[in-house]
């Protein structure tokens, strides 16, 4: 499976720029922890340049007690994030976040422009509905060998 079939492509932005305020207003009213850093200068494109967590906030801000209301989203960003391109296996993308120790990686497109997140809940569902298939296979399968025996014993 390719990570742009199972991607989400409502991604939340933000500009570098921005108020860390701002960010975490964000954050609050879309109800996410994870914001994708892009660089809008070209206005057809939107382009990784880092990605802000809820947890970023807290520990590089809050926890050391920094005046939060002079830092922009810049200044707490995670930089060159991992990203994950719309072709790769979703496999190949999980091996790469499990060696990095991430949840979520931004999709981008052939031309490095965003499309949207993969993240480890979605692999798990992924999983999921592959594991409730092959279930129903199998179920489906005992059913017509059953429907087949009990039919060949009733003939003879």
């Amino acid at each position: 499976m390719k990570v742009g079939e199972q991607c989400v492509r409502d991604v939340v932005t933000v500009r570098p720029s921005a108020s860390l305020r701002e960010a975490a207003t964000l954050m609050r009213e879309k109800h996410v922890g994870f914001i994708v850093v892009v660089d809008e200068s070209d206005p057809w494109r939107r382009v990784p340049v880092g990605v802000l967590t809820d947890r970023d906030i807290v520990i590089q801000v809050f926890a050391p007690g920094a005046d939060a209301g002079a830092l922009s989203v810049a200044d707490v960003m995670t930089r060159y994030p991992v990203l994950a391109h719309e072709h790769e296996d979703v496999s190949r993308v999980l091996v790469k976040m499990r060696e990095v120790g991430i949840r979520r990686a931004p999709v981008v497109d052939a031309s490095g422009a965003l499309m949207g997140v993969i993240a480890m809940d979605d692999a798990i569902q992924l999983v999921t509905g592959l594991l409730c298939d092959i279930s129903g296979v199998i179920r489906q399968e005992r059913r017509v060998e059953g429907r087949l025996h009990a039919s060949t014993i009733s003939h003879h």
